[in-house]
């Protein structure tokens, strides 16, 4: 999530990271995280959500801008091990949506020359 404040939007904070803010806390399936209330103007404080639910914060103080990254309260930057349907070409160039290869086992390698 890229931001141009430390203070964010609770309702665009919801759409954009699948935790909905409850009384109780930012709440995301079961688990529910304590969380302070949000604030009068409807933001609230993205250096506490970064703690409290594990969510990297990396500031470009050039742009002024920060990210906030994915949620590893559960201890894992993954919550599933399920990839998303894409396509990609095997080595003949044919098109393979890994769908098609459901419910085998895939190991998807990438890698970069840089």
């Amino acid at each position: 999530m890229i931001l141009s404040s430390l203070r964010v939007e609770a309702q665009a904070f919801e759409k954009r990271t699948g935790w909905v803010l409850k009384p109780q806390g930012a709440c995301k399936g079961d688990m529910c995280v304590p969380l302070p209330d949000v604030s009068s103007d409807g933001t609230i404080d993205v250096e506490v959500l970064s703690a409290r639910l594990g969510m990297p914060l990396v500031a470009n103080s050039a742009h002024g801008l920060w990210a906030l990254g994915p949620d590893t309260v559960t201890g894992r930057a993954l919550t599933s091990a399920a990839a998303p349907d894409i396509a990609l070409p095997d080595l003949e160039g044919r098109s393979i949506r890994l769908a098609d290869l459901r419910p085998q086992k895939v190991v998807l390698v990438a890698w970069a020359s840089w």
